[in-house]
């Protein structure tokens, strides 16, 4: 048997916790929240990257632009789906090692690539898709997480390892534009002319920069994390999740949150871009992601204390009212006389990240209590019964959290991808500004009638 495989797992009883569960879990913790970081950054690595390739020679149009921020939403969110079952059936240390050494592919091609004007738009949109590799991540790290914490502490957790990893969205649009301005790697540079200004720049390092990372990351996953025997699981045995209406109730709301947050980020930099021109969008762009990291990790705590279900509920409230001011501020689509207001479309998607980051815990903390619920009711009064109960709840929660990160990661192609349709067919994002209001609503009507009413089915 494997060193790194434990045989043992009970983090709810006091003593085993308290002796050596607990160090164990956040050892694993804290491995597992780098490298969920720097998936993230190669995830949305072509959010910054699409800003600079006209600038450097490449001339695609705003809507090829437009599917290259969008692309590693769509092959991210798709491989999730297969990543959610995949620490059950290889182990978690195995299985965070092998998935984070996979995004040094994505980061070492975009880094050739983009250093010849003249590559052609498939092969950058082949690397788009292969940067879905860092997008997979985060369905099996959150799974692999949620079986090494106590249900009283899962929301912490959770909020930690997607908080603090999310900031790896907020890190690539932060770090991207500082080493681009210098040959950190070596290479040619690429000539910036914008009107009579001339400077050189390194595109190249916006994927080279993460390889060494990448590499040390692995490493340490490959020997510091462990496996759970008590997490193994065929595909067969989580596949029951597809049966459980709360499966796929969850999916709609965590759409609604982190399908928000990741869509958000993606398309930030180039809707501000298009709708203000004179705006260098890359030096604001990387605050929005932060904010909404940040307030996942303060969204977990607050989630533990008043239950996720009611936090979850006035997330969506704020999002629809800071949506609305977010149009207010628009510039009007053929009226020159209305430029719209920079400041004020930026603080309110300040406040709509915040609120993306906060609905990311809450609602990923009423999962695991959601099936915890549901298998004790289900369970007989016999302490084996109890104990089955919660070891059946953990692996259908965990597969449950990877599964609607999944679906909930399509936000990352569909919200860029509705600006770009609104902006072709109207003028401006607000018709798909108005659909997102659309959506918002029906997720707070889910989350009052199932979860957080008086007499609710399933309350959390």
């Amino acid at each position: 048997m494997s060193r790194y495989l434990i045989s043992t797992w009970e983090p709810e009883l006091p003593s085993f916790w308290e002796s050596r569960g607990k160090s164990t879990a956040n050892r694993n913790l804290w491995i597992s929240i780098p490298a969920l970081m720097l998936a993230f950054a190669v995830w949305m690595v072509w959010s910054v990257v699409v800003v600079n390739l006209p600038n450097i020679g490449f001339t695609y149009s705003t809507n090829q632009l437009f599917w290259l921020a969008a692309v590693p939403g769509l092959s991210g969110a798709t491989l999730r789906i297969f990543y959610s079952f995949m620490v059950p059936v290889f182990g978690g240390r195995k299985w965070t090692a092998i998935s984070t050494a996979s995004l040094l592919i994505p980061a070492v091609g975009i880094g050739y690539a983009v250093q010849d004007p003249t590559t052609g738009y498939p092969t950058m949109l082949v690397l788009a898709l292969l940067c879905g590799f860092g997008g997979g991540n985060f369905a099996s790290s959150m799974a692999n997480i949620s079986f090494f914490f106590p249900k009283s502490q899962k929301g912490y957790a959770l909020g930690m390892n997607a908080g603090l990893g999310n900031l790896g969205v907020s890190a690539v649009q932060f770090v991207v534009p500082l080493v681009i301005t210098a040959a950190v790697f070596g290479g040619d540079p690429q000539t910036w002319i914008k009107g009579e200004e001339t400077k050189q720049m390194w595109l190249q390092n916006a994927g080279f920069i993460w390889a060494p990372f990448i590499a040390l990351t692995a490493i340490a996953a490959w020997f510091g994390m462990n496996d759970l025997a008590s997490a193994k699981a065929s595909f067969a045995e989580q596949a029951v999740i597809f049966k459980r209406k709360h499966n796929w109730l969850m999916c709609w709301l965590y759409v609604g949150t982190f399908g928000s947050f990741i869509g958000y980020s993606a398309a930030f930099p180039l809707l501000t871009k298009t709708l203000f021109p004179d705006v260098n969008p890359l030096q604001y762009a990387f605050l929005g992601p932060l904010v909404g990291a940040l307030a996942r990790v303060a969204g977990g705590w607050i989630s533990d204390r008043l239950g996720g279900a009611i936090v979850t509920l006035w997330t969506f409230v704020a999002m629809i009212a800071a949506v609305l001011g977010v149009l207010e501020f628009l510039p009007a689509s053929g009226n020159p006389g209305n430029p719209g207001s920079f400041s004020g479309f930026f603080w309110m998607f300040m406040v709509l990240f915040a609120c993306t980051g906060v609905g990311n815990a809450s609602t990923f903390r009423m999962i695991p209590v959601i099936f915890l619920t549901l298998h004790q009711r289900a369970a007989g009064k016999r302490p084996g019964d109890q104990a089955l109960a919660v070891a059946s709840a953990n692996k259908e929660a965990a597969a449950v959290l990877g599964f609607t990160s999944a679906v909930a990661a399509y936000g990352a192609f569909f919200i860029p991808k509705s600006y770009g349709t609104s902006i072709a067919l109207t003028g401006g994002p607000g018709a798909a500004l108005w659909c997102f209001i659309g959506f918002y609503a029906t997720c707070i009507a889910i989350t009052w009638w199932f979860y957080a009413r008086k007499d609710a089915e399933m309350p959390c």
